[in-house]
């Protein structure tokens, strides 16, 4: 599976991003991340949230998914991230600061 994340915005408009290859990880580390796009139902999202109407200084997220054949990429911002994705998007931030 190989993942592409980008964070973008916040109080100082950082940007983060990382791209992961599972095939290139420590097995426990993959299956984690695998488990994480299976529990979020990564491939039923919407590639694009509504953003906001109200509010400043959120962070967006774009995150492409390649696994068995299928890509798809969602983007979306941190008050309207669905719950079930937040464990995947926080671990990438990680991934990302590293």
């Amino acid at each position: 599976m190989l993942i592409q994340f980008v964070r973008t915005g916040g109080f100082a408009g950082l940007r983060t991003a990382v791209t992961l290859d599972t095939d290139t990880l420590p097995p426990e580390e993959a299956r984690k991340l695998l488990e994480m796009v299976d529990a979020s139902g990564f491939f039923n999202l919407p590639e694009k949230f509504p953003v906001p109407t109200r509010g400043a200084d959120y962070f967006v997220y774009r995150l492409t998914v390649e696994k068995e054949g299928r890509k798809h990429t969602v983007e979306v911002s941190d008050p309207v991230a669905p719950a079930a994705l937040r464990p995947l998007l926080q671990s990438l931030v990680a991934y990302a600061r590293k």
